[in-house]
């Protein structure tokens, strides 16, 4: 479906977009520091299966509906906003108290990262302006999107996975700590929140 050649010009491209730090990334090493290694991996899973998720609707042209519907493009980018203010709010409570905050499971982590990364309709326009570069217009696009995607969420996984767990055996040294809990729930709410406004400060489609 891919020319090879194609193939090899794409990688070293998807790896540099995996490997710059973004609200994937940061998303993930909050999810470890709560969750431990497994949550921070499975929050990379679920941004993962997001992306593929996008790429597939990209291929079937609903982006283009996206970017000739603004009101389509704000609905999805506030439910976004709107979900993370409520993480970072989450993520607040037991703040102050000696015990230790309620972690994240790995279940919860994916499912939060999926629904983080679905809600940022940025993407599937990203998408849509990137994947073609690399698609032959006389063969099924679908396919090729598909397959290129792949090959982006797989990236996406090791790397921001790797962020993670390297996040989460941190998290997981230093969860004894009463002063640790209050400043992780802190920090955690921090990223949620500042991933919020990125979200909500996004120029329109």
């Amino acid at each position: 479906m891919i020319d090879p050649i194609v193939l090899l010009a794409f990688l070293p491209a998807a790896l540099a977009l995996n490997l710059t730090p973004g609200a994937d990334m940061m998303f993930c090493l909050g999810q470890g520091l709560r969750g431990g290694p497994r949550a921070g991996l499975a929050a990379a899973g679920g941004i993962g299966r997001a992306v593929m998720g996008h790429v597939t609707l990209a291929g079937l042209g609903l982006g283009a509906a996206v970017a000739a519907m603004p009101w389509l493009f704000d609905a999805i980018r506030w439910i976004g906003v709107g979900y993370l203010l409520w993480l970072a709010a989450t993520a607040l409570r037991g703040d102050g108290a000696a015990t230790e905050i309620p972690a994240v499971r790995p279940a919860r982590a994916f499912r939060q990262g999926l629904v983080v990364n679905l809600t940022n309709p940025k993407v599937i326009l990203f998408v849509l302006a990137f994947l073609p570069q690399f698609t032959d217009p006389a063969r099924p696009v679908l396919p090729q999107f598909l397959a290129l995607g792949a090959v982006l969420s797989l990236g996406g996984l090791v790397v921001n996975g790797a962020v993670g767990v390297l996040a989460g055996g941190v998290g997981r040294r230093l969860a004894g700590s009463a002063g640790f809990n209050r400043w992780l729930g802190r920090v955690s709410a921090s990223i949620f929140a500042a991933l919020a406004l990125r979200l909500a400060l996004l120029p329109k489609a």
